[in-house]
């Protein structure tokens, strides 16, 4: 099984793939983590990278699509894996293609999590994060029993900055802007799949087993 994952802020990805580690046995790849380990790890790549990001520039795809071959390389994707976070835009996922018919290991599906976006303004908007134990909560969907304290610990519940209103609207833009074409790209290779990310965890993750099951 060989899944990249699509979907807005807040769809709910992180979580299914969660699950799909969990069920299947296949690794999920993160760009963000394979691109901090390559930096740790200090590889050619890696070194790479970090020279980009100490000059304050966007790593170049070419150099993100090479570490994610040398993941895909790996044992533990044998079996499959899940792609989170990337490909972000049509020509990353032309590139990706490209890298991944060369190691023939093409994508079986890209699954996309669709919520309606003022759903995903709620989601997004009405987290709140206790300054003491981190436990998350939402005004909305699991709000705390009292206003603005933590159920858990007592602590004082805040609205972290990339969860204000002006910031979560901007996210959204971007995705709209840059990464939905990836849904009519990967509806034309005939390999797009949609869920509905409404109802509860298992039940969408049902849903998303009997889709890729089929």
């Amino acid at each position: 099984m060989r899944l990249v994952l699509l979907g807005a802020p807040g769809a709910g990805k992180g979580t299914q793939a969660k699950k799909l580690i969990e069920k299947y046995g296949i690794p999920q790849i993160s760009t963000g983590d394979i691109l901090r380990k390559a930096v740790a790890d200090g590889t050619p790549l890696g070194k790479e990278a970090k020279s980009y990001m100490d000059s304050g520039g966007l790593v170049p795809d070419s150099v993100v699509i090479g570490l994610v071959k040398e993941r895909i390389a790996q044992d533990d994707c044998k079996k499959g894996y899940i792609l989170d976070g990337f490909p972000r835009t049509t020509p990353q996922a032309e590139a990706l293609d490209a890298v991944l018919a060369e190691m023939n290991s093409p994508l079986d599906t890209a699954l996309s999590v669709d919520v309606d976006p003022e759903i995903l303004m709620k989601r997004l908007t009405g987290r709140r994060t206790c300054k003491g134990c981190q436990q998350m909560y939402n005004l909305h969907f699991n709000p705390p029993r009292k206003e603005g304290v933590c159920d858990k610990c007592g602590g004082e519940l805040f609205q972290r900055d990339d969860d204000k209103e002006d910031t979560i609207k901007n996210r959204l833009e971007v995705y709209e802007k840059s990464t939905a074409p990836l849904i009519d790209y990967y509806g034309k290779k005939n390999i797009l799949k949609s869920v509905e990310g409404m109802g509860s965890v298992d039940d969408i993750f049902n849903k998303v087993c009997s889709i890729l099951e089929a």
